[in-house]
Formats: C-alpha cells, sequence, structure tokens
C-alpha cells in the first residue's frame, strides 16, 4: 500500500511537487505539502526549489568542467533540467528545450520525434517533446525517491496535471512520458481543477462561502496555455455538490506570449541605438525578457522597478560589442494589460488571421492575443450549450497561474467581467480567494492533485463532471464507389460530454463491419462544443464543430483459423479507465473482442 499521494503539476514554465499521507483513518481535511526539489543553480551548486522550470538545456562537449553538472543521483546526467537550464539557455538559446508540454497537443507535429530545440544549430542532438517530458518527470522522480528511501515513488499513488483542453492523444502522451520516467500508472486531472480543488482544501468553510445555483468560473492562464472552466453548485439530498459543466477549447496563449511581446518591445529598444538582432540574438533576449517579466510583476515589494538587458555582440570583439538596455515594470504591466487583455463587449470575438500558404514546423499559437475576446466566446459558448441567450453569468471566480501575480492583470479581468455581469443586470462576481496567494498561484495545481487523489479515496470533496469532451468514431456510408470521391463519413457518438471515469458505455443497438485480416484505418473526431449528442447517435454530417484527432491505424488479427480478411459485424462498447483512458472496443457475435487505445500519436497495436 502507498504511504503517499503525490500530486505533480508538469506545467509549460515550471512544475512542482506537492504529497500528503495516504492515511487510512477517517481524516476529512488531510495537509498538502510542497515538495522542494533539488536541482542545478549554477554549475557545481545544487539547491532546494519549490518549483522545477521546465527548462532542458542540452549541452556541448567540454562546455563544463569535469563534475560540475553532477547531481546527487547521476553523476553525469545527459542533460540539464531545471534553475541552471533556464539560466544558460538565456546565453545559449540554440541548446535550449522549452514548452515541450504544448508540444504533446500539437496536432501539426509528431511529438515523439526529434523536434526540438526548434533552432538548435547544426551538429546540436535535437530531443523530442516526449522525451523532455520524460526527463522533467525523471528528474522529480529522482529527486523524491533520494528524500525518500523508504517510499519510492514508484510505489506512491501519482496524479499529474493537464490542461482542461487536452485531447486523448496529450493526456495519453502524458501518461506515456510517465510510463517511460518509471511511475506507476497515473491518473491525469485537468488544472483548474486541480486549482479549484487546491482552494477547497485551503478553505475548509466552502460551503458557507457558495449556495446552490451558483456558477464559478476558473481561469488558469499558465505559461503555454489558457484555461476556462465553469463549475456549477447543485443540490442533492441537502449536500452541496460540484459539477464541471463547460471547458474551453485549447488556447496557445499564455506567459510565453507575453514574454514575447515584452522581447519585441526591447528589440525596438535595441533598433532605436542602431544595434538590429540577429536569431541567436533574439533567443537570449527572449530568455532575459521571460526573467525580467516574473521577476518585475512578482509582487515582491522588494522588487526592483526596472531589469538589464544585455546582449552580446556576434564574431570577434564579444566584450567591445556587448549592447545593454533595461526594461521596467511600468513598460511591461502596460504591454501586457492592453495587448492581452483589453478591454471589450461581452459579444467581442477573437479575430482569425490569414495565414501564408506556408508556414515553420510550429507550436498552433492562437492568432489573436486578446485573452478576454476568448473569455467572451468561451461564456456565449457555454450559454448557447446550455440552452440560453446571450452569455453564461458567472457568480464566483477563481484565478489561477503565475501571469496572474500581476495584480495589475487580475483586476482588469475582474473589471471586464464585472462590465459585462452589469449590461446584462446580474450582480457583481465574487473573488474566491486564499489567504497565501502567491503561494497558490504558482503551487495551486500540485497542491489541487495531491488532494483530488485524497478525495479519490471517498474521503473529501469531488467535482463531478467526467469527460471533457464528446468523442466519435467515423463510419465509413455504404453507397455505391464515385469517381474521384471518398466514400461519406459519418461519425458515431463513443463517448458523451461527462461520461465519469470508470464507467463503460455498451451500444448493443448498432451493428457494423469491421475489417480484420488486413491493415485499417480508424478514424477519430472529438467535439467540445457538442455536449448532447447520447452514446451511440450517428451524426450524418461531420461540420466545424467537429475536431479530427489522428488517425490509428492498426492490423486486427482475424479468427485464429484463419489469416485471410474478414468481415466481422460487430458491435461497440466504449470504456473510460479511472486514470483518464480512453478505450474502444469491438465485439463479434462469437465474443471474439479487439481493443483500440486513443493513442492516436502513434500506430496502435490492438489487443
Amino acid at each position: 500500500m502507498s504511504q503517499f499521494i503525490i500530486g505533480i503539476d508538469l506545467g509549460t514554465t515550471n512544475s512542482a511537487l506537492a504529497y500528503t499521507a495516504a492515511i487510512t483513518a477517517e481524516v476529512e481535511h488531510p495537509e498538502v505539502k510542497i515538495f522542494p526539489v533539488p536541482q542545478l543553480a549554477n554549475p557545481g551548486e545544487i539547491s532546494d526549489l519549490e518549483l522545477l522550470p521546465s527548462s532542458l538545456y542540452i549541452p556541448g562537449p567540454n562546455e563544463f568542467v569535469e563534475g560540475a553538472l553532477a547531481l546527487p543521483w547521476n553523476d553525469k546526467p545527459p542533460y540539464i533540467t531545471g534553475l541552471l537550464a533556464r539560466k544558460r539557455g538565456v546565453e545559449n538559446a540554440g541548446r535550449l528545450v522549452s514548452s515541450a508540454k504544448s508540444w504533446l497537443s500539437n496536432q501539426n507535429a509528431n511529438a515523439t520525434q526529434p523536434l526540438l530545440p526548434p533552432a538548435a544549430p547544426e551538429g546540436v542532438q535535437k530531443v523530442s517533446p516526449l522525451e523532455a517530458s520524460t526527463q522533467y518527470l525523471l528528474h522529480l522522480r529522482a529527486a523524491w525517491d533520494r528524500a525518500h528511501s523508504d517510499a519510492r515513488l514508484e510505489d506512491q499513488r501519482v496524479l499529474i496535471t493537464v490542461p482542461a483542453s487536452f485531447d486523448a492523444a496529450a493526456r495519453e502522451l502524458t501518461q506515456r512520458a510517465a510510463k517511460q520516467a518509471g511511475y506507476p500508472e497515473v491518473t491525469v486531472i485537468e488544472e483548474p481543477q486541480a486549482a479549484f480543488y487546491a482552494w477547497i482544501e485551503r478553505n475548509r468553510n466552502w460551503r458557507e462561502q457558495v449556495k446552490s445555483g451558483d456558477l464559478i468560473l476558473v481561469v488558469d492562464i499558465g505559461g503555454g496555455t489558457t484555461d476556462f472552466t465553469l463549475i456549477a453548485v447543485t443540490e442533492h439530498d441537502g449536500e452541496l455538490q460540484l459539477e464541471r459543466v463547460a471547458v474551453g477549447e485549447h488556447l496557445l496563449l499564455g506567459g510565453d506570449n507575453m514574454d514575447l511581446a515584452v522581447a519585441r518591445f526591447a528589440e525596438q529598444q535595441f533598433a532605436q541605438k542602431g544595434t538590429k538582432l540577429d536569431a541567436i540574438q533574439f533567443h537570449s533576449l527572449w530568455q532575459q525578457c521571460r526573467a525580467a517579466k516574473e521577476l518585475l510583476l512578482s509582487g515582491d515589494a522588494s522588487a526592483p522597478k526596472d531589469q538589464p538587458l544585455t546582449i552580446l555582440g556576434r564574431g570577434t570583439g564579444l566584450v567591445g560589442g556587448t549592447v545593454r538596455s533595461k526594461i521596467t515594470g511600468k513598460e511591461i504591466r502596460n504591454l501586457l494589460i492592453e495587448g492581452f487583455f483589453p478591454t471589450v463587449a461581452p459579444d467581442a470575438a477573437p479575430q482569425r488571421q490569414r495565414r501564408a500558404a506556408l508556414m515553420e514546423v510550429g507550436l498552433n499559437y492562437a492568432t489573436d492575443p486578446a485573452v478576454t475576446k476568448h473569455l467572451a466566446q468561451f461564456l456565449r459558448q457555454a450559454a448557447a450549450n446550455a440552452g440560453t441567450e446571450g452569455f453564461a453569468r458567472p457568480t464566483h471566480l477563481l484565478l489561477n497561474g503565475g501571469v496572474l501575480q500581476a495584480d495589475a492583470i487580475e483586476h482588469r479581468i475582474f473589471e471586464v467581467l464585472n462590465q459585462w455581469l452589469e449590461q446584462s443586470g446580474a450582480p457583481p462576481l465574487i473573488e474566491l480567494q486564499n489567504e497565501t496567494k502567491q503561494l497558490d498561484l504558482m503551487h495551486a495545481v500540485a497542491h489541487g492533485a495531491a488532494y483530488y487523489g485524497f478525495a479519490r479515496t471517498g474521503k473529501g470533496v469531488r467535482i463531478r463532471g467526467g469527460v471533457p469532451r464528446s468523442y466519435y468514431v467515423g463510419i465509413e456510408t455504404s453507397l455505391p464507389a464515385v469517381p474521384g470521391l471518398p466514400a461519406p463519413m459519418k461519425a458515431l457518438t463513443v463517448v458523451p460530454f461527462g461520461l465519469e471515469e470508470g464507467s463503460k458505455v455498451e451500444l448493443p443497438q448498432r451493428k457494423f463491419a469491421l475489417v480484420v485480416g488486413e491493415p485499417a484505418e480508424f478514424r477519430f473526431f472529438s467535439s467540445l462544443s457538442r455536449k448532447n449528442d447520447a452514446a451511440g447517435s450517428l451524426i450524418e454530417e461531420i461540420g466545424d464543430d467537429f475536431e479530427e484527432l489522428s488517425p490509428i491505424e492498426v492490423f486486427l488479427p482475424p479468427h485464429t483459423d484463419g489469416t485471410r480478411e474478414e468481415i466481422v459485424p460487430v458491435t461497440l462498447e466504449s470504456n473510460v479507465t479511472e486514470t483518464g483512458m480512453l478505450e474502444l472496443w469491438c465485439v463479434s457475435a462469437d465474443d471474439r473482442r479487439w481493443k483500440l487505445e486513443f493513442n492516436v500519436r502513434e500506430r496502435a497495436a490492438a489487443a
């Protein structure tokens, strides 16, 4: 039996680990602690820090003296992970891997292939986003095992957080990274839910702060993504219950975008001094601006008002060619407030920019950086899905994410939302806060994941909600062939929105023809907006409200005494495991069964 429940925030910018004892007695309120992670702060210097920067540095030959990169559990690590990696990347961005998490959900790239760093110079061995994520988890596991030799991580109950908008593919890749890092079978939990669990754990009187009928908006702005979630407060048999009722679309918009905006502003300052930066110099500036933003917006009263920026010259005479500038906290606030959180109307929508036909392979960032426009669209969509007009009107707001350490950003979000509510005649928002706000913003997700693990034992509060989107399998229409046109495709609902973990859906009322004995392709779709499609419903037309996932190509074995192609009549069963994996079973009349897992980023094998 495990001694601890461990919650891990595998973040885009920073990662964290929280834990609580796996108490067997009747304890309603567990004590959740943050685990300080030992890591290299400088060559030869180990520090225990409450955050592990999600940065991986690929050292060059003879770049460091012998033993300078030694860790307590590894004398010669192949990579640098954590704070020193981030620092070194400022000086040599071509060897720095960052934002690996965002690549896990990138439909335009294979996250198992060596893609990072994208701008690595010739001779630098790149790594895959999956491998980078594995390395972060390996570091956390090794650090934990060193401190808990009698309770190794592989024997504990582990939960890892993902953005609410992560599809089945990205969730599976996260679980795969954990498996490669030697973790036990992990459970995934959505980050906004984890942040809300942290608020529940810190506010034991939460039932006195909300009532039945309230609607809680969770806004989580991390390093790479922005997540919106609505949680409804309901009542059953006199007890308050919580139910997640809406999840926003995957939005690659967060601290990384803001760092880039600050870097572009600083680049203009250097240009005014006659210095045009090349790609390597700009990447160095980008990393410096990230550090400057975090320092100047930290909310620390002792933080400086400005931060120097230094760019080394290229070619000979590097010292003499060094150019210096600075950026102030006021400049950063103005850039971020007006650029990312403008005051807009509740009917505002993100602008779609016209794109070039050919682009670099990279992350599919949101084309409109205005978070408030995306928020307005989310609330309107939530209302439409609930069958009401206008926009969903939250009564409470919970903010999370390192970006929201800046009070000015927090105030602007409240200002915009309250303007919308006032125009619709609704009361102003009530903020859900914790006493230790700064700690919560950086650690709430890991903290809440550990509490959720405790709640799964039946001893704490759980948020109902299940799967955050509907899933469909493509069904090829049986029609005569037409030259030049593929057979039309329909979509069968195999996992309806909100299906709880550990639930099973059987569809005996429909039979389909399954091709076995030769390679076949399964097409899968998902939708965040179609929340009323019942399991087994067949949608005749696949429209813009569907998102196609990468297909699964498999070889389904024929009958044990046959080797030729067969067409087998089957019914379908779908299952959401306790760890969040989605499975689809094809069942024949003679009880032969073929299983498909949603490993849609690789060629899956049938069981």
